[in-house]
């Protein structure tokens, strides 16, 4: 992946925009392709905006891809659709599929798998105007994500209207997502209240960290509860009060019980040194268009869950952990 880094001189005064200050530095990166292909902007570690108005000794990481497509393709991807009407189409994703078109991943997504489902032509790209404008034409339908190797339900609105309807939902925390994860360890207590700022980690641009001590980075708040252990693993329910990048992921590493197969937050296993993410968004709860009621939709349980619980128990005994319920981070 092409990257800049460039330390700003201590003498420097002019305060300019950051995309300014580097079109000057490289004639090959102008603002447009800039504002197109980034794929993360770091200044001082920490993520800036191309308006971010510079100073002396500014420290700044600019990582992006060249080849931005000219279309966004129709693909013949088959797809696991639960439910499906006028406005909405809900799927349950496979693991391994990106969620929409971005840098590293240009196809192949479900983006373009909607697309060819919804008898819908090719997207031409924008690579010119503002950042958000050049995002969004990226994910037609798309109100919220799931990471790469988390499988399960993504609802995708089929036209504006629903978009914002769906969306609105989500800003304002008023559906129910549940998700199930196996872990390795055992949890501090049956059931808890998790909340914590998360944030980037400096050593690692990857990853992100669960701190409720410090001010940066965005709340977050994850509520678990364990269904049962087999010896030292796990088989947790998660509901999310709020959606940041790899939550459930980090909150559990943050109380000490790594997601099986996690191979950016947790541990090699000796009885699964295969295992691939363990990580499911199992049901969600919410109100579609035109309805005043609560609809509960669920995905099924993948495969790789069933053939990891079925060798956990053929090893271990189930047990249950007393009923005590924690609470972990901020009040």
């Amino acid at each position: 992946m092409p990257e800049i880094k460039h330390s700003v001189p201590s003498d420097y005064s002019l305060g300019e925009r950051l995309d300014v200050y580097i079109s000057k530095l490289d004639e090959n990166m102008n603002r447009s392709k800039l504002k197109a292909t980034a794929q993360e902007i770091l200044v001082n570690g920490k993520n800036a905006k191309l308006s971010y108005k510079l100073k002396a000794k500014d420290k700044i990481e600019i990582f992006w891809l060249d080849s931005v497509p000219d279309y966004i393709e129709p693909e013949n991807i088959p797809l696991n659709i639960i439910y499906e009407d006028n406005n909405v189409t809900i799927v349950n994703k496979k693991q391994g599929m990106v969620t929409h078109p971005a840098c590293g991943n240009w196809s192949g997504t479900l983006v373009n798998a909607l697309l060819f489902h919804w008898n819908l032509s090719s997207i031409e790209q924008k690579k010119e105007g503002g950042t958000n404008e050049i995002l969004k034409q990226r994910r037609p339908g798309i109100v919220h994500r799931l990471d790469k190797d988390t499988s399960g339900i993504i609802i995708t609105a089929k036209n504006r209207e629903t978009e914002e309807y769906l969306g609105y939902q989500f800003k304002e925390r008023l559906l129910q997502k549940e998700y199930i994860c196996i872990v390795q360890g055992r949890p501090p207590a049956r059931s808890g209240d998790i909340r914590t700022q998360i944030f980037r980690d400096p050593k690692n641009r990857k990853k992100f960290k669960a701190d409720p001590t410090v001010k940066e980075g965005k709340s977050s708040r994850s509520i678990y509860h364990c269904i049962a252990c087999y010896g030292p693993y796990s088989i947790m329910r998660v509901r999310i009060k709020t959606g940041r990048t790899h939550q459930i992921r980090v909150h559990m590493r943050y109380i000490g019980c790594p997601i099986l197969g996690d191979s950016l937050y947790g541990r090699k296993d000796e009885l699964f040194p295969e295992a691939t993410l363990m990580l499911h968004s199992r049901q969600m709860i919410l109100k579609l268009p035109d309805s005043k009621k609560y609809h509960r939709f669920k995905a099924s349980i993948p495969g790789r869950f069933k053939k990891t619980v079925s060798v956990l128990r053929k090893k271990y005994p189930r047990e249950e952990l007393p009923k005590i319920k924690g609470k972990y981070g901020k009040k």
